[in-house]
C-alpha cells in the first residue's frame, strides 16, 4: 500500500459574500480515535462568522444534507470529501472552514460508511430542530441515492503516515435501474491497471461486467484518478453534469512515487449493467481524459460505443472545467452550480486537489506534499 505524504493542508469553504468585519468563529472537531461526532453537535452563528472543522483521526466528510434526508447528500451542497488522517497523527490535521451567509439553518453528516446513522452529524443555527434532524439519521437505513437511480458500492484504500484508512460509501452510477441495490454477493473481480508504465491510459479500456462484480483500480504511476463521467461530458465529472442529482464516484487523486513497490486501489462494485464512464480528471500538465485517457464498463457494442466516449473525450475542449485541480499553480478551475460557484484552488507545490461541490459557498482544497513532484 502506497505511503502518502502527510497533508499539511487548509480545506476552506469561503462564502461568495466578504462580510465587512470579521465575525466569530467556531471550533468544530470532526472524529477522532473512537469518535464518531462533531464536537460540539451545532452551533449558532450569525452572518460572517466562521466555522472551522478540524479532522481528527479515522476518514471522515463534512457534507451537506437536508432536515429531512440527514444521510444523504444535498444537491449541489458542500462536500469537503474524504479526509484519512492516522490514528498516531498529533499535529498538521487538516481543517475545512466554513462561512455562515444568513441565519438560516445548514445541516451536515459525515457520509463514511453508516457514521451518519450512528448520529455523526452537525447543524448551524438549527433553531429547535436539531433532536428532530439527528434522530431522522439515527433511524435511517441505508441513505444516499434512492427511487430510479442505481448505486455503486465504493471501497477506497490507502496508507495515510504509515496507516492503512479504508472509505466505504455509495455513489449514483446510473439512471436505469428501478431502485437502489447493494450487491451481497461478488461474482468475479476485474483488475484495471490505470498509468501503466507512464502511458496515459486505463489498461484494459473497456470492459464487460455483470451485477455483483467488482473492477478494482490499480494506481500504478504518477498522479491519476478513477472518476465517473458521462457518455455526453466525458472530461466532466458525473455530479456536475446529472440532471437528477447523481453524485457518481471518485478515487480522488492517487500519487505514487517513481520507487514505489506498493500502490493503492480503488475499488467498485456493479450493481446493474448499465454503462458506467469513467475518466482520469488530472490536466498536469495536460487534460489526461483529452489525451484519451478513460475507461468504460458494459459500454454498448452500437450506439454510445467505447469508440464514441473515446473519440468525444480527446475531441472535447474545456469540458472538463471543474473536473481537476492538478500541481500547476496557475491552474484555478471553476464550475457555476445554481446559487454559486465551486473552485478547486492548489498551492503553488501541491500535487493535486479535488474539487467537491458548494451551495452558496466556494470549497477550495489545496494539499502540500512533502514528497517530489510526480507528474
Amino acid at each position: 500500500m502506497l505511503m502518502l505524504a502527510p497533508l499539511v493542508a487548509v480545506v476552506a469553504l469561503f462564502g461568495l459574500v466578504i462580510p465587512v468585519s470579521r465575525g466569530a468563529q467556531h471550533q468544530v472537531t470532526v472524529g477522532g480515535v473512537g469518535i464518531l461526532k462533531y464536537d460540539p453537535e451545532f452551533v449558532n452563528a450569525n452572518p460572517g462568522d466562521t466555522v472551522l472543522f478540524t479532522f481528527k483521526q479515522k476518514n471522515h466528510t463534512v457534507t451537506q444534507s437536508s432536515l429531512n434526508s440527514p444521510c444523504s447528500p444535498l444537491a449541489n451542497g458542500f462536500d469537503s470529501g474524504f479526509v484519512p488522517v492516522a490514528d498516531n497523527q498529533t499535529d498538521n490535521f487538516v481543517s475545512a472552514q466554513f462561512t455562515v451567509q444568513d441565519t438560516n439553518p445548514v445541516w451536515v453528516y459525515c457520509r463514511q460508511a453508516n457514521h451518519c446513522q450512528q448520529g455523526m452529524v452537525f447543524a448551524i443555527n438549527p433553531g429547535n430542530k436539531f433532536d428532530q434532524f439527528k434522530n431522522t439519521a439515527v433511524g435511517a437505513s441505508n441513505a444516499t441515492t434512492s427511487g430510479s437511480v442505481s448505486v455503486v458500492t465504493v471501497t477506497a484504500t490507502v496508507t495515510v503516515s504509515g496507516s492503512a484508512q479504508t472509505t466505504t460509501y455509495t455513489s449514483a452510477a446510473s439512471a436505469t435501474a428501478s431502485g437502489t441495490s447493494t450487491s451481497t454477493s461478488i461474482a468475479a473481480a476485474h483488475t484495471v491497471t490505470v498509468g501503466a508504465n507512464g502511458a496515459l491510459t486505463f489498461e484494459p479500456s473497456n470492459l464487460t461486467a455483470q451485477v455483483g462484480e467488482q473492477i478494482t483500480f490499480q494506481f500504478t504511476t504518477k498522479n491519476h484518478t478513477a472518476t465517473q463521467s458521462s457518455f455526453a461530458d466525458p472530461c466532466a465529472p458525473l455530479s456536475q453534469t446529472s440532471t437528477i442529482g447523481q453524485v457518481g464516484f471518485d478515487s480522488g487523486f492517487m500519487p505514487v512515487m517513481a520507487n514505489a513497490t506498493a500502490f493503492p486501489s480503488f475499488t467498485i462494485t456493479v450493481n446493474d449493467t448499465a454503462p458506467i464512464w469513467v475518466y482520469c480528471k488530472q490536466t498536469n500538465p495536460k487534460s489526461h481524459c483529452e489525451s484519451g485517457m478513460v475507461f468504460a464498463v458494459n459500454a454498448p457494442a452500437t450506439g454510445n460505443t467505447f469508440s464514441a466516449f473515446f473519440q468525444n473525450a480527446v475531441g472535447s475542449t474545456g469540458a472538463a472545467s471543474g473536473s481537476s485541480a492538478s500541481a500547476s499553480a496557475s491552474t484555478t478551475n471553476a464550475v457555476t452550480v445554481s446559487t454559486g460557484t465551486v473552485t478547486a484552488v492548489p498551492k503553488p507545490t501541491s500535487n493535486a486537489a479535488t474539487s467537491p461541490r458548494g451551495t452558496g459557498a466556494l470549497l477550495a482544497l489545496s494539499a502540500v506534499a512533502l514528497a517530489q513532484a510526480l507528474l
